[in-house]
Parts: structure tokens; C-alpha cells; sequence
């Protein structure tokens, strides 16, 4: 049975844990990898998208990194229960043309007990910002353990 630690039921320590590990897994940008952390039959709903499998979340993020260019990404714990947490985000990305823009969201998750993802509902709505007005610089990869998360941010 391929599992995916920390498992439900959550404590405090655990969900941060999954949170960091999701946002660090997200920030490499490897479609493979990330989907290996949804149940074979994971639902998800992503702003207007609606899918089901691991092969739809693939082909999701595959597209959605081919237009989100040089994205860089924050989670933070919000809540969490036995098998369910909650997070806040954002994340920074340009398009080809080069306009950057902010992602703010809220993401519900739900684990089954091998500690796969078997549902995820985000909503997500995106602001366009000046290259000066990014907050978001480490280089691409997982974000660094002294970069200040979202409670130091202003918005």
C-alpha cells in the first residue's frame, strides 16, 4: 500500500508538516512527482476545473506550469481535523509575455488514510502586479527556511 506520512488523524505538528511538504513539492514544479500525493482517484476542484485521477491532475499541472512561468508559491496551515486541513496561499508567476501576477487562495483537503490527498477544493483569483511589487525571490525550487511566510505579509 503506497503511503504518503504524515498520516490522519492530524496534530498540530503533523498538518504543518503537510502543508510545508505540499508547498515545497508544488514549488519544484514536477507534475509526476506532485501527483504521487493524490489518491489514484483524488477529486479536485480548481477554480472552475473539475476533475477526477491522478492522470487529470497531471495533465492539469503540466498546463498550468507551461502558462504560469517562474511560479514561486506560500502555504499556510489555516486549520486542520482528523483527516482534513485547510490552507491559505499565494503565488507569483508571469506569463510569456512577462506581466506578473499574485495568486491569492484557500485550498480544502481531505486524506485517506494511507495520508494521500483524496479531494482538493481551491479557490483562486489572481491580481497583476509590477515586477517591483514582488515579494516572492528565492531562486526556483522549495521555498528557504528563513523566507517569511504569509502572516508576515501585508495582504
Amino acid at each position: 500500500m503506497e503511503t504518503k506520512p504524515p498520516l490522519p488523524p492530524f496534530t498540530l505538528e503533523t498538518a504543518k508538516v503537510k502543508v510545508r511538504a505540499a508547498e515545497n513539492a508544488w514549488n519544484n514544479r514536477d507534475p509526476e512527482k506532485v501527483s504521487m500525493a493524490y489518491s489514484k482517484d483524488s477529486f479536485w476542484r480548481n477554480r472552475a476545473e473539475i476533475f477526477q485521477g491522478r492522470e487529470a491532475i497531471r495533465a492539469f499541472l503540466q498546463r498550468k506550469w507551461e502558462k504560469e512561468l517562474d511560479y514561486r508559491l506560500v502555504k499556510e496551515l489555516w486549520a486542520f481535523g482528523d483527516s482534513r486541513i485547510a490552507v491559505r496561499f499565494q503565488y507569483e508567476w508571469h506569463d510569456d509575455a512577462g506581466q506578473w501576477y499574485r495568486a491569492y487562495g484557500n485550498e480544502n483537503w481531505e486524506f485517506d488514510e494511507a495520508g494521500l490527498m483524496r479531494r482538493r477544493e481551491a479557490s483562486i483569483n489572481d491580481r497583476p502586479i509590477k515586477t517591483e511589487e514582488r515579494r516572492f525571490h528565492w531562486p526556483l525550487g522549495p521555498r528557504p527556511e528563513d523566507h517569511p511566510g504569509l502572516i508576515d505579509s501585508p495582504e
